[in-house]
């Protein structure tokens, strides 16, 4: 394999990575998982999500911190050199899981989607579809996925905004509807708080999952053109307008709809427009949605495939994983993740009901467990640096162990939560399994 072949190409211009951030965190997390996370909490989940805000602002801030003090270096290479080989073995083969398992969730919500206009066709097959055109996309050199993404991201961004707009002029009278008085939603049915705190906690691993994804411009940094310039703009303008896309329209569907009828069958979003009148909006709202999954599977697709590329380049997959084609492609790493995610589709034919509730917990719980490990490299690593950078996590070195402290709580709670028993046994069975495999690695050179 010739040395141009092994390394990927620095394609990635700053608005393809700004949109990667806020594509890859807005996706069934807030079209769909909202149903979920209102379930647990009521009107009060909107402090799940700001609490999770403020924890991805600390990881986010790492990794920025990290990327400039060892520059050419990625997110996994940070684990790497802050634990050793047998951790970032573990941590990276959890990343690229999490990933595959996140596409596998996108697809499915997607032929979910589709099914409110082809309600006859079964969700698997529209799944299978929904997946071969986001691996299609993913083929091409990765400044055209970039751009592919930026136009997916910016789509569901403007449709966000204009369904915060026309939901706020619903909720304050501006823009008639059949109803009135939506702000009693906010109180009826056992108040803000139905479910009190234990719920506000209870939806942060789901929460944290919806905001998973952000962190992916910490792999991205080995494909970005000035990163060490790009990524602490990046992180100051990503994170408010993250937490912002997601409370503000929670906050309006709480208010519209009472928390205790909204379906788990269909978007928070459709029901929302439907409920108030609009079904020509609900109709173009459902496109969006399809196109927002499928824009979350996009950084999927490639977090999976360049984790893989990542972890066979230090010897820790097999080494046809770093094969990267004359566009810029990892070719095996795309075609294992492509295997994957059709497979996967096909998991909707055996269990369509509870599929997403088993699905969207694990990865909530592995982004917690990479954010942690984030958090403490960046603790270990910063005595390391050669020079202190100009972008540093702020309350050093307080800040970053309280977060990792806060998210192995969370990790603790989500554990021992009757609900996600399911999840719990497939999360704990996956870190013992490629904690046993991390044993069988080649050892560590100095």
């Amino acid at each position: 394999m010739s040395s141009d072949q092994k390394s990927l190409q620095k394609n990635l211009l700053p608005r393809h990575v700004r949109l990667m951030a806020l594509g890859g965190a807005i996706g069934t997390g807030i079209f769909k998982g909202t149903s979920e996370t209102i379930s647990l909490a009521g009107p009060a989940v909107i402090f799940s999500y700001i609490i999770a805000g403020l924890l991805l602002l600390v990881v986010m801030s790492a990794i920025a911190e990290m990327a400039i003090a060892i520059p050419g270096t990625n997110m996994k290479g940070f684990i790497r050199m802050a634990f050793g080989s047998k951790v970032s073995y573990v941590i990276g083969w959890m990343y690229a899981i999490m990933w595959l398992i996140v596409c596998i969730i996108e697809v499915i919500a997607a032929g979910s989607f589709l099914q409110y206009w082809f309600p006859s066709v079964p969700l698997w097959l529209l799944s299978v579809i929904c997946a071969i055109g986001i691996i299609s996309i993913n083929t091409l050199n990765v400044k055209y996925y970039g751009e592919f993404e930026f136009w997916f991201a910016g789509l569901k961004i403007v449709m966000i905004i204009l369904f915060i707009v026309l939901g706020a002029g619903i909720l304050f009278g501006i823009i008639p509807s059949h109803e009135a008085h939506y702000f009693q939603n906010y109180t009826a049915n056992q108040g803000f708080f139905p479910h009190g705190w234990s719920g506000v906690f209870a939806a942060l691993i789901v929460v944290i999952f919806s905001y998973g994804g952000t962190e992916l411009v910490g792999l991205s940094v080995t494909e970005t053109k000035n990163a060490e310039q790009v990524l602490p703009k990046i992180i100051k303008g990503v994170i408010g307008r993250i937490v912002m896309f997601y409370t503000l329209p929670v906050l309006i569907i709480c208010g519209l709809i009472p928390w205790n009828t909204i379906s788990q069958q269909s978007s928070p979003f459709v029901q929302v427009l439907s409920v108030a009148g609009f079904n020509g909006g609900a109709q173009l709202m459902n496109f969006v949605l399809i196109t927002a999954v499928l824009s979350a599977a996009n950084s999927g697709i490639y977090g999976s495939s360049r984790m893989l590329y990542s972890l066979a380049t230090e010897g820790e997959a097999p080494q046809v994983f770093s094969y990267v084609s004359k566009k810029g492609v990892p070719v095996y790493s795309l075609l294992f993740a492509a295997v994957v995610l059709i497979g996967g589709s096909l998991i909707a034919y055996l269990s369509p009901d509870r599929i997403f509730s088993y699905l969207m917990a694990i990865p909530g719980f592995t982004v917690s467990i990479l954010w942690i490990a984030i958090c403490l490299a960046e603790v270990k690593l910063r005595k390391s640096y050669e020079k202190l950078p100009h972008f540093l996590v702020w309350g050093f070195p307080i800040i970053p162990i309280v977060t990792a402290v806060l998210l192995g709580i969370n990790c603790i709670f989500f554990m021992f939560s009757p609900e996600n028993r399911v999840s719990v046994f497939v999360s704990i069975g996956i870190v013992v399994f490629l904690a046993i495999a991390s044993m069988f690695q080649k050892k560590e050179t100095k």
